[in-house]
Formats: C-alpha cells, sequence, structure tokens
C-alpha cells in the first residue's frame, strides 16, 4: 500500500478510542463477574458461580447487539469527532464498520475469557489470547495484500481471528475440562445475580 499507506494507517488508528469503548463494554462483564464467580467457587457453590457466569455472557450478547448497531450508524461521526479528515475517513469507516460487525466475537473472548482464568486454567486462557494473535499475522498479509483487500483485509483478518478465539473460549466452556460449565438453563438475567457484578 505504498501510495495510500500512511492514510491507511492513520484511518485504522482513529478506530483506536471506538477499540477501546467496545474493550471497555467487555471487560465490565468479565472483570466484574471472574471475581464474584470465583468467590462462589471459593465458598464451594459452584451453582451460583455457574448463574453469574451465564448472565455475564447473555449481557455481552445483550451489549453485542447493542453497540453494533450503535457504533455502526455512528462510526462517521465518532471518526470526525477523533480526527478523520476528509482523506483519512473513507479508510477508517471501512476498518471500523467491518470490526463492528466482529463486536460480538470481541466481547466473547474479552468477557469470557476471564471466566477460564478464574477456575485456574491460566495456560489455556493465555492460549486464546496467542491463538488470536497467530490467526492474525498469518490473515494479516494474505487479506491486504495478496487479495489486495487494503484495511477490509485488515479488519476482516482481525474478525476472523476474534472469531477463532470466541469458539475457543465458549468450547472450552461448554467441554468436559471446565470447572464451571456454561449452559443455557442458567442464562436468563436475573438482576441479584447481574448487578453485583456491575457495580
Amino acid at each position: 500500500m505504498a501510495d495510500v499507506g500512511a492514510a491507511a494507517l492513520t484511518g485504522v488508528g482513529l478506530f483506536t478510542p471506538i477499540l477501546i469503548l467496545i474493550t471497555a463494554f467487555a471487560m465490565l462483564c468479565g472483570a466484574g463477574g471472574a471475581p464474584r464467580a470465583a468467590i462462589a467457587m471459593g465458598r464451594g457453590d459452584n451453582k451460583t458461580a455457574e448463574k453469574i457466569m451465564a448472565n455475564c455472557f447473555t449481557l455481552l450478547l445483550i451489549l453485542a447487539a447493542v453497540l453494533t448497531v450503535v457504533f455502526y450508524f455512528a462510526a462517521p461521526s465518532l471518526l470526525v469527532l477523533f480526527g478523520a479528515s476528509e482523506k483519512t475517513l473513507p479508510y477508517a469507516l471501512d476498518y471500523a464498520r467491518i470490526y463492528i460487525i466482529g463486536t460480538i466475537f470481541v466481547l466473547i473472548v474479552m468477557g469470557m475469557n476471564p471466566f477460564v482464568t478464574t477456575q485456574g486454567f491460566a495456560t489455556f486462557s493465555m492460549m486464546t489470547t496467542v491463538i488470536g494473535a497467530v490467526c492474525n499475522i498469518i490473515l494479516d498479509p494474505i487479506l491486504i495484500f495478496a487479495l489486495n483487500m487494503g484495511v477490509r483485509g485488515a479488519a476482516t483478518a482481525t474478525v476472523n481471528s476474534q472469531a477463532v478465539g470466541a469458539v475457543w473460549v465458549l468450547r472450552f466452556l461448554t467441554g468436559s475440562r471446565t470447572r464451571l460449565r456454561l449452559s443455557v438453563k442458567n442464562m436468563p438475567p436475573v438482576a441479584k445475580v447481574i448487578g453485583p457484578c456491575l457495580g
């Protein structure tokens, strides 16, 4: 991307504030819910811990739906507010809208991975990050240069990598190795369960 590299890179960088906001909502559930699940596990109450985890997962799905719609349509105005110019806005918007469509994967990875760590599976949790990073490293040059997708390729690579990470986490939390099982029966939100996680 010799001719437009600087503008494209600047455009991608302008997405950072939106990325931080998305990450913050993910950590609201993960960093808020996982410690409370750990406390319940410490009391020997895995049933409550599973309820906390499933309720946080439900909240992540709701947040993903809301944030995807809000940020998708608000992206042009937000990017201009964050400093996008007439030259950089097209690149910023191309990257932003593809990434925003994959918000659900980002929220699942960032919001549910702490529930893996809190069970004592730190290595598995770390592998979530490693797998996502490796997938991104492999896909970036293919999509950006080989398929000539530019910043859209970079965003697509990131979304696909996050999707792999999300599947990795969910397979663990619904599998046989986990101490806390993510199940549909615990997913209906209960205010007294989810409220303390957000406090």
